[in-house]
This record gives C-alpha cells, structure tokens and sequence, in this order.
C-alpha cells in the first residue's frame, strides 16, 4: 500500500467510523470490514467527504457534519397521506418501517417511513430519518488506492469476485 497517497477525487478510499447521532451510535465500519467508496463521486455525505479530502492512510479524525451538508434540514411539510386502498388488504403498516414509493409523474423511486397511521390514511414521512441531524463522525482512512476505468464507470462493487477470478477491467459477473 503506497502511504503516500491521498483522499482525493477518484481515490478509493477504505474508511473505518463510528457516527453518533444526538450522542448515540447510529452507525459503524470498523478497520477489519471498512467503507469502500470511491470520493469524489458522490457516494458518501458532501459534509463528510469535503473533510476528508486531503487525509492519508492512519490519519483520525472526528468530524461534525450539519444537516445541510448531511440528509438535509427536516421540512414539515413532507409527511404525506396515503389512502389504505393503496395498500393491500393483508398490509399492516408499522410505524417506522421503510415503504418504497414512486412518483407517478416521474417514475422516480423514492423512500418514505411510516409516520403514523389509522383506517383510513397511512402518514409517510418522506424526510430522511437524519434529516436536521446534527452528525459526529469519529474516522480513520485505512487504505486508499486509485480507482480503475472499471469501477470509475460503473462503480464500486463490493462482492466475491471468485466467479470471475477477479475484479480486474474485464469484470464481467454482477
């Protein structure tokens, strides 16, 4: 691993954190089973990739990312009302629980959590759940490399590349 390089755009860079929100444990990688990202592409929150730009393999650093730059400020008006005749017969909503929805106009697929609900209406809340969150991210880059043409155009993958014998250029399972 060449420990001189740097998170910068088009770097993939292996991450081991700790996030907190509102002083508790929301989310975690630690440096045997890291995030893999490439930065730079949008993968990861801009308030928390802005930070780690620059970085080498072993730096730690804790980072408090606003909403603004993390899922966004909590907009009231985003709870909607979905008739239960959407929904079949058998369905019982639970509050909180994840519900796939798509924009008839756009066919834009998007995520809602369940509000709250009664006979008639199931409330979805369409605010990401850590939408006005103030978030505290305690990392550590663990590896950095450069991405390949491969996964610069397609992404990366984090899979058993056995069925290939590799995820060189010329990865070819999914």
């Amino acid at each position: 691993m060449d420990e001189s390089l740097l998170v910068d755009d088009n770097m993939v860079v292996s991450l081991a954190y700790v996030l907190y929100v509102d002083d508790e444990i929301a989310d975690s990688a630690d440096a045997s089973d890291p995030l893999d990202y490439i930065h730079g592409q949008g993968y990861i929150i801009p308030g928390l990739e802005r930070e780690l730009t620059g970085l080498k393999v072993g730096d730690k650093k804790t980072i408090l990312v606003d909403p603004v730059d993390g899922y966004g400020e909590r907009m009231d008006d985003s709870i909607v009302e979905l008739e239960r005749s959407l929904f079949p017969a058998e369905y019982e909503p639970v509050i909180g629980n994840s519900l796939n929805l798509q924009d008839d106009q756009s066919d834009q697929v998007f995520t809602g959590y369940i509000h709250s609900f009664d006979d008639s209406v199931v409330r979805v809340d369409l605010n990401h759940p850590m939408a006005g969150k103030i978030l505290k991210f305690d990392t550590e880059i663990v590896g950095i490399r450069p991405a390949s043409a491969h996964e610069l155009e397609s992404g990366l993958h984090q899979h058993d590349c056995s069925c290939c014998g590799g995820c060189g250029d010329e990865h070819s399972c999914g």
